[in-house]
């Protein structure tokens, strides 16, 4: 039986019927889904990784070194909301939160404090969203400067000490000062009650500060350090960031007059006692004005090398030594002249000295002048000098800002007001 075979028409129409079936099967298949529309409104929020390019930015840029505390710092983005913003500062190996706040707008972020703090890193992590509910998150890090040399300041008076009134806070550096309104500015002294306060400089290292007049007994007194990051000289910032408090105690200034050999002790506008003394001799004689008690010390070593007068002498056991100037002049008990010497003759090197018995003879020593009023005496008493025929000291020798005018004493501010306000340049 021979085979058979289709004719090659019909051969055509099964091909194409058999295309048909699979075509059939192909429209089967699920549909793409159609895109959005354009116009479509309400989209909700969306987490698809798909924000518009560059959307945050945050200034100093990712990677930055040598920030300036000056810089800007900030974060922005280019359109929809900033939702989270969290920067950290790392300085000394000691992390904490850098605050800010997000706009009212949401568009930008700004911290709190008005400079970035030196040789830190700062990282910050954003989130935010675009106008269409795209959400972005950004981490980026930078590092501020780091100075090369750091200064402090050394205060007078010590903390928690009680203080005569006429205590004058001293600030000494140990490093030349250049920029000085931009450290009078970083340091703020205020009182309870309330006082005009100003500064004055001494050169560049040393810049003291006084109420108009002496302290109100019983005043609080806080000297208030921002320095941290303050630009003192090219290249030189501060490193200190503390508060020194003092409190002032009972008013007290006693007059030592050189031609009748005789001191007052006046205290709350009461004398207590006239006691007599001996100051410097013919071409030695004390300085006069205005001076403060700036140290204290039961006996002392008192060589004239120290001063400028060779081996003149060398007394090892001054006692009841209280310090008048930086150059030596001291109000102290003195045993080894005649005690006819008091209230009749002025024989020192220019030290005011007051009659006591040699140290260690205790029982003695408590009834001499010089041992009362050692105990009667504070840090901060007012010791005024007239009639020496030698010149007012110098207002930076001691404390003897107090031979100045008020008007003398603003004059010598970097910031030419009193009363300087918180916070660093």
């Amino acid at each position: 039986m021979t085979g058979f075979a289709l004719p090659r028409a019909l051969r055509g129409l099964c091909a194409l019927a058999a295309l048909a079936i699979l075509c059939g099967c192909a429209s089967d298949a699920p549909r793409a889904a159609r895109p959005h529309s354009a116009t479509s409104s309400s989209a909700a929020p969306s987490d698809d990784p798909r924000p518009v390019a560059g959307l945050i930015r945050v200034t100093p840029r990712a990677g930055a070194r040598d920030v300036r505390a000056a810089d800007r710092f900030e974060v922005r983005v280019r359109q929809g909301r900033l939702e989270r913003v969290r920067a950290v500062r790392i300085r000394d190996g000691v992390r904490g939160p850098a605050g800010g706040r997000i706009s009212a707008d949401g568009r930008r972020w700004r911290p709190d404090a008005r400079r970035l703090a030196l040789a830190a890193r700062y990282t910050v992590d954003v989130v935010a969203r675009d106008a269409a509910g795209h959400r972005a998150t950004l981490h980026s890090e930078f590092r501020t400067y780091v100075p090369a040399h750091r200064f402090v300041a050394d205060v007078a008076p010590a903390p928690g000490a009680t203080v005569g009134t006429g205590m004058i806070v001293s600030l000494a550096f140990d490093r030349p000062v250049v920029d000085r309104a931009a450290v009078e500015r970083a340091v703020r002294v205020t009182a309870r009650p309330r006082t005009e306060v100003a500064g004055h400089w001494f050169g560049a290292y040393r810049l003291d500060f006084r109420p108009r007049r002496r302290w109100a007994p019983g005043s609080e007194v806080t000297v208030d350090l921002r320095l941290r990051d303050v630009r003192g000289a090219p290249g030189v910032y501060g490193l200190q960031r503390r508060s020194v408090a003092f409190r002032v105690g009972r008013d007290q200034v006693s007059t030592v007059d050189a031609a009748t050999h005789t001191m007052t002790v006046v205290r709350g506008g009461r004398t207590l006692r006239t006691v007599p003394v001996t100051t410097g001799g013919p071409g030695t004689e004390t300085y006069s004005g205005r001076m403060v008690i700036s140290e204290k010390a039961p006996v002392m070593r008192m060589n004239g090398d120290t001063v400028g007068f060779g081996g003149a002498y060398d007394i090892k056991d001054v006692p009841h030594a209280m310090r008048l100037t930086a150059t030596g002049t001291f109000l102290h008990g003195n045993y080894w002249v005649p005690a006819a010497t008091f209230g009749a003759r002025n024989v020192s090197h220019g030290c005011i000295g007051l009659r006591d018995a040699e140290h260690g003879d205790a029982a003695t020593a408590a009834a001499t002048p010089a041992a009362w009023f050692y105990g009667a005496s504070l840090v901060g008493d007012t010791v005024e000098v007239i009639n020496s025929g030698r010149r007012s000291v110098l207002p930076d020798n001691g404390l003897g800002g107090w031979n100045l005018t008020w008007a003398e004493w603003r004059a010598g501010s970097a910031l030419g007001r009193t009363t300087p306000s918180a916070g660093a340049d």
